[in-house]
Parts: structure tokens; sequence; C-alpha cells
């Protein structure tokens, strides 16, 4: 929707998280970049903030009413409005960013075509006010309605875009410096002259934006801003039908309706406007629907080729622009300072045709010279120091103390409520604006009372809980949960249970506050030691004492004494935590086995038999054992003994 220029901040990181790729468009307000969103890996539009909005006394009040614009913003959701996605600050940098919209404007569209057909106009008109209807049903204002802000996607879809940062400028330059900021083209005339606005603002551009849909020309023109506004305030618009002779009565009634002098006179919001639209709609034939304006294109006043938001501070009236009496061209949808009602109050309305034009012709100089004959005094009263007071202290005092300060020195009150860690309850903490700042005589000062500290009980059975259940408890508090660093071994609590907390059951803390946890990490690990060959008790001893159970389970062994450990699971080396068991294999000594007869064998056989058995064999003879003949063994037949067990045997 625009050429890509040179730009320091293409190619940069915002926030670390969008990367600039192009400059899309640039005016008095901001400038508006193609970006990429990194952490979700999609295109968005920058909207980056000039850095004069946020400075001097009403720059912390910019930045505010911005912020808290943009999140009103960002809760509508209408697939006619640009969606804003995020706001935020990088540096002295203030940004958001919204949907990225591929296409152009209604400016460009017009600028191309120089008309649509009534048809298309209309439809147009509904879409635009569709959109608005949401905003208008949560009672927010657009006020800065024009081609410009209505983009056409290349879908054909129609979104507004813009909510927001219109409204924030203007309230912040109407209370610091006596200045409405809008497009003149299509500014109403209370906005003009009493620097007020709401939903019948919006209708009212929507009017003009319709006239110059059907004619391919605003309503009023002039070479100088402040001629523009006198004619919003003091003239009714013209009907269409004075350009473009066949426009029907119905298309007339419609444009005078929505755009009358008197917001009374006016649909109460976009819904009523929208209603009204479509029953004019229905109320034409085919032909005149399907008719357009036989009007050549305007030529398209020069400005930037990356100027398509249409918010260039171009043709602007400050205070010093009046001081001088420049004479700039007005641009076609350009944004202009203007001072609230100054040289351009109500007066009778004259003849929107011949006699607009003679006014045109013979009343500017008059005017002009008027105004500069009266612009010290309304500087003075104004912009300059009889228009401002400082704000009072108020830090401390009560409620009633604050209204009473401000009632002496002819401020409003606007009281509020809210938290505070230290100031005592019932006392103003803060002010907007600040203390000892600027503020209009006619002003007011919001001022916040201390609620006292925002406190929420601790919950209980944190301990013993775990972490996740733990931590949804506080969280369902207004609390945080965080958590010890470190190890926290526990031989009794598994892994994942809480073991602390760093507050109290039902101990009173400030909400939104952090409770540390300290989680159990279940038993401290370990390697496993070997207590192979010791005796069971001493192998006991040993593993207890490095926090292990130990089982024992007896086995036979040939090779190991009886009560010695012959092996251990787990093994040696081996990882683990302690309150493991260790199963330890405890040697009986040699497996008992029955013990053979060999009475009456000879003397070798007995032995053989016997040391197949597992014994160990000793002769003992009688009578010189001449014949080689058992008689008498040591260890019965028939009865148990241990392998290796020495059995003597008596030979004759």
């Amino acid at each position: 929707m625009g050429a890509t220029v040179t730009d320091p901040l293409v190619g940069r990181l915002v926030d670390g998280r969008y990367e600039v790729v192009s400059r899309i468009a640039r005016g008095g307000m901001a400038t508006v970049y193609l970006a990429i969103d990194r952490r979700l890996d999609r295109d968005v539009a920058l909207k980056v903030m000039h850095a004069h909005l946020a400075e001097g006394t009403s720059g912390a009040a910019f930045v505010a009413r911005f912020r808290r614009e943009a999140r009103a913003a960002a809760r509508l959701t209408h697939p006619g409005l640009v969606a804003v996605l995020d706001q935020g600050v990088d540096g002295d940098m203030s940004y958001l960013t919204m949907e990225h919209v591929d296409g152009s404007t209604l400016r460009r569209h017009l600028e191309e075509q120089g008309t649509l057909t009534v048809g298309a106009a209309l439809r147009m008109l509904e879409q635009v006010l569709d959109a608005l209807a949401a905003a208008h049903r949560t009672d927010l204002v657009h006020r800065d309605i024009k081609p410009e802000n209505v983009l056409i996607a290349s879908d054909a879809r129609v979104k507004v875009a813009d909510f927001g940062l219109a409204r924030a400028v203007t309230e912040v330059t109407s209370t610091t410096t006596g200045t409405v900021l809008g497009t003149v083209a299509y500014l109403a005339p209370e906005l003009i002259s009493r620097g007020v606005s709401d939903t019948r603002t919006d209708v009212y551009a929507c009017g003009i934006l319709l006239y110059e849909m059907l004619t391919g020309r605003q309503p009023y023109t002039g070479e100088t801003p402040i001629q523009v506004a006198f004619q919003h305030v003091n003239n009714d618009v013209p009907a269409p039908s004075e350009l473009v002779a066949w426009l029907p009565a119905e298309v007339d009634e419609l444009v005078t309706a929505l755009a009358a002098r008197d917001p009374e006179d006016r649909p109460v919001h976009a819904s009523a406007a929208l209603a009204l639209v479509r029953r004019t709609r229905e109320s034409l034939d085919e032909a005149t629907l399907d008719r357009r304006a036989d009007v050549a294109p305007a030529p398209a006043l020069p400005h930037d080729d990356d100027s398509d938001t249409g918010d260039a501070l171009l043709g602007a009236l400050t205070p010093d622009d009046s001081m001088t009496a420049r004479i700039q061209p007005v641009p076609a949808g350009g944004t202009v300072a203007l001072p609230i009602g100054a040289g351009v109050q109500p007066g009778a309305a004259s003849t929107p045709a011949a006699g607009g034009r003679r006014w045109l012709r013979w009343g500017v100089p008059a005017a002009v010279l008027a105004l500069l004959a009266t612009v010290g005094t309304w500087w003075f009263l104004t912009l300059g120091p009889g228009a401002y007071t400082t704000v009072p202290a108020l830090t401390g005092s009560t409620e009633s103390e604050a209204v009473e300060i401000l009632d002496a020195a002819g401020l409003g009150a606007d009281p509020r409520e809210a938290f505070d860690d230290t100031a005592k309850p019932g006392t103003v903490f803060a002010t907007d604006p600040g203390e000892g700042e600027k503020v209009r005589k006619d002003g007011a000062v919001s001022f916040t009372i201390s609620l006292g500290p925002d406190l929420v009980a601790v919950p209980e059975g944190l301990v013993g809980a775990m972490q996740a259940d733990a931590a949804a408890a506080l969280e369902a508090a207004d609390l945080v949960p965080e958590y010890a660093e470190g190890d926290h071994y526990s031989d009794e609590a598994p892994s994942g249970m809480v073991l602390a907390a760093s507050s109290e059951p039902s101990a009173q803390v400030n909400r939104g506050s952090s409770v540390v946890l300290t989680i159990s990490d279940g038993p401290e690990p370990l390697s496993f030691f070997s207590v192979v060959g010791l005796t069971a008790e001493s192998a006991a001893t040993e593993l207890e004492a490095a926090g292990l159970v130990v089982a024992t389970a007896p086995a036979f062994s040939d090779t190991v004494a009886k009560g010695r450990v012959i092996s251990q699971s787990p093994e040696g080396g081996a990882t683990g935590h302690r309150g493991d068991t260790v199963t330890l294999t405890v040697s009986d000594g040699p497996e008992p086995v029955v013990v053979p007869d060999v009475f009456g064998l000879q003397y070798e056989k007995a032995k053989e038999t016997l040391e197949a058995a597992g014994f160990k064999v000793a002769r003992e003879n009688v009578l010189g054992g001449l014949f080689g003949t058992v008689r008498e063994q040591s260890v019965a037949k028939g009865e148990m003994a241990p392998k290796g067990t020495t059995i003597t045997l008596k030979v004759v």
C-alpha cells in the first residue's frame, strides 16, 4: 500500500520481536512499516508514533492515553476493523502492531476513478458503518474517519483502520494546547468549535465521506484550514445534487442527515446511520444504483509516495501560523491542528451555493484580519499563561480535602481508587496531571486514593502437595509460584512434592507477589559400594549407614565361609538413591549331603565312593588292616553331613 523507502528503522528488530521489512506510509502522527512477527511468524503492520508526540509536558499524557486507547481498540473484534494485535515501548519509541491488510485505500481508489457508483458508494458506507457500530457499542469513537483510513483489501474486503491514535492525540492536544487535531475536510462542527465529540462525530465524517464518493469532491474547500473549518461550523453541507444533478432526493436527504450541523439532527450512532443507509439503498432503482457521476478524478495533491495513510501534518494552522497569517494549501486527507473555537464560532447559516462562494471570495480577507486582531487575546487565553494553572499538592490529603483544594483552584476533581503498598489508606498518592504540572483552568485533575496494600491469603496445604497442585492453588489466589534453587533431596518425600513454602499458610501477602516453593528431588543419588566377603553383620552396618535398606538371602557355598557375603544386588559401582534396597547373599557354608554306606567295601572302593559324594576320607587300620575291608565309618550311613567333611574309615 505504499512505496518502500530508505528508513533507519528498516532492518531493525523492534522490542526483540518485530523485524522491520519496509516502510509503508508516513504521516504527521506515525510511520507505518511492514514487519514480521518473529514469535508468531506472520506479517504485521507496525505503527511507530513520532517522537514529538511523546515530548514535553504532554508527552507522558499522550503515551498513557495512547496505550489506553490501543488496549480498548484491541478488544474490538469485527471483520471490518483492522485488528490491533499488540502495543508497547522500545526505548523512547511507542508502537502498536496491527493486522497487515494487503491492498489499497479508498483515497487511492478515488484518485484513480474520481467517483463510485451510487450502489458502490452506499455499499462502501454500509461496511464502514457496520464496523463503526461495533466500536460505538463499546463507546469507542474513531474521530478520524476519512478515505485514507478506509482500507480495501486485495480480496475486496473493506476495513477501517487507526482506532485509538487520533483520539489519544486529540484528547492530549485539546487539554494542553487548546487545539484539536484532525482531518479538516471531515471534522464535525462540535469538534471544531468546542473540542467535544461522540459517536455522532463519526457519523458526520461518514456523511462527508459519502458526499465525496458520490461527487468526487469534498463539500468545503479553502486555501487554509481555518476557511474550511469556518464553513463546517457555519454552513449546512450542500446537497450532492448541486454538483450531480441527476442524484435523487433520497440521496440528498441521506447526506444532509448524516452530515447535519447540529449533532441532535444526526443519527445517534453508526447502527442508526447504517439502518438509514440501507433504507435509502432499498428505495432506489437498479438504474440509479448502477449510475456514476461523470467526474474526472481530482488531481492528487503532492505528497510523498509513502503517505497513503493521509495523516501527514500538512496545512496545519498552529498558533505560530496564525500570528503570521501564512496561507497553505489544504490536502485532501491531511491532518491539521486547529485552535478550538478560534474564529470559527457558529453563526447564521449561509446559503451553501452562491452565498458560500461569495463568502469565500470577500469574507476570507476580513476573517483573516479579524483573526489577526484578536489572536493575541486568543493566544493568551487559550495557549498562553492565561489558559493554565498548576496542579496543587494533593499527596497525603483525604478525598474531601483534595476536592476542596481543587475547587479552590477552580479545577474539577476526578477521584479514583487503587491499591498501593506504601500510601496510607484513604489518602491521595497520585495525580494526573502530576503535581506542579500545567493544567487548563477549566480542566479537571484525576487523583487516586489509596486502598492500602492489595492483600490476599496464602493458600493452606501447600507443603505436602505435589508441585502442579500447589502452583494452581497459588495462581488461583493471584499469587506467583517461584521455586527454590539447588537440590532438595528427601528420603521420605517423593520427587515433585512441596517440602516448604516461603510464606506461612493463611498469611496476608501482596496480590501478585511470589511464594517460593521448595520442591523435593526425591532421595539423593549415590553409587553402591561392594560389601562382598564381609560378614553379614558388618556389611549391613555399612550399608545402613549410607541410607540403604538391607535384605539378606542365604545360599550354600563351598568356597565362602558361613556367615559371609557371597554377592550383592545391585553390585558395587552401580548407581541408585538413598533408601534403595541392597540384597545380600550370605553363605550358609557347604551344602549338606547324605553319607553313603561303605561298610564291608574294600578301602579303595569306599574312599572312591565317599570322595565322589564330596567328602574327605581318612584311614584307620585295625590289626594292621591286612584284609583292607571297611568295618566302621565315623559318620553313619544315611546321615547328612556338609560336603568336605572328613569321614574316618576303620579298615581290618
